[in-house]
């Protein structure tokens, strides 16, 4: 009995930990974001969450959910460019800076017309 549940209690974590990494919500690969007249902005969310490892890089900004940007802009909780030009160019800015991999550092690189 002793030795069954050496292989049932490791077998049983594999699969409960498997079971919640599977739950776990990534959202979208990709979103596009609302640019303004400069047209919208699409944003590779699964390669910024396989690459920053912490979601409250930009979330302690704006919550996790769709449509949040839009929302606080419309609120006027979020100023125009306050995430692209605080977060995004900014952290793009700082990997070059440190000779890493780096994203889009102009406008005209993410938006999309």
């Amino acid at each position: 009995m002793k030795r069954n549940l050496f292989v049932i209690i490791p077998a049983a974590a594999i699969l409960v930990a498997g079971g919640m990494a599977m739950a776990v919500n990534r959202g979208p690969a990709t979103i596009n974001v609302n640019g303004g007249s400069r047209g919208k902005v699409p944003f590779p969310h699964a390669q910024h969450q396989d690459r920053l490892k912490d979601c409250a890089v930009c979330h302690s900004t704006f919550p996790q959910e769709t449509g949040a940007i839009g929302t606080l802009k419309a609120d006027g909780t979020l100023k125009p460019k306050q995430v692209m030009n605080t977060l995004c160019i900014k952290c793009h800015k700082q990997e070059k800076k440190a000779g890493k991999p780096h994203g889009p550092l102009t406008c005209s690189e993410c938006h999309v017309r």
